[in-house]
């Protein structure tokens, strides 16, 4: 188990019992994770990493939360959304809940993969466009490849 001592990383808590209570990072570079027990991680993102974080709980009905976070992890004095189980919160790109909304966002996430683009690498803005027409009940525009070359050229010229 390797130990985080630096206060600019975001935690975040996941959590897994069967059938009942998942919580768990869809993409994401880790830069360092730490088992608990076999039920609770925590991983740690360095600031300004992209990543997704699921969270899903059922009861004796069915699914009771199905979320998708996909978030920026902030810097120290920057300011931040809060987040259930991410300390200290970060900068919201994408948040939806219900299961078909949860499933539109991992197609999109599959989308890009199938691009050979990791989804950490995709343009955060594209993620807000998700985000937003899933908002309206609309369906996101594809993420393309001549699209992710322009965010690199404009990523550059932003650096």
């Amino acid at each position: 188990m390797s130990t985080v001592s630096r206060p600019d990383f975001t935690r975040v808590e996941l959590l897994w019992i069967k059938q009942r209570i998942e919580h768990w990072i869809r993409f994401g570079r880790i830069a360092e994770d730490q088992i608990l027990d076999r039920r609770r991680r925590r991983v740690f993102f360095a600031p300004n990493s992209i990543f997704a974080f699921v969270r899903w709980a059922s009861n004796d009905f069915g699914t009771a939360i199905s979320r998708i976070d996909i978030l920026r992890a902030v810097t120290p004095g920057e300011p931040y959304q809060t987040v259930p189980g991410v300390d200290p919160g970060g900068d919201i790109l994408l948040r939806v809940h219900g299961w078909p909304k949860v499933q539109r966002v991992f197609e999109s996430i599959d989308s890009i993969d199938a691009l050979n683009i990791d989804p950490v690498d995709a343009s955060p803005d594209y993620w807000r466009h998700v985000h937003n027409r899933l908002a309206v009940h609309d369906r996101p525009s594809s993420y393309t490849a001549e699209r992710h070359h322009a965010w690199l050229i404009r990523r550059k010229l932003q650096s």
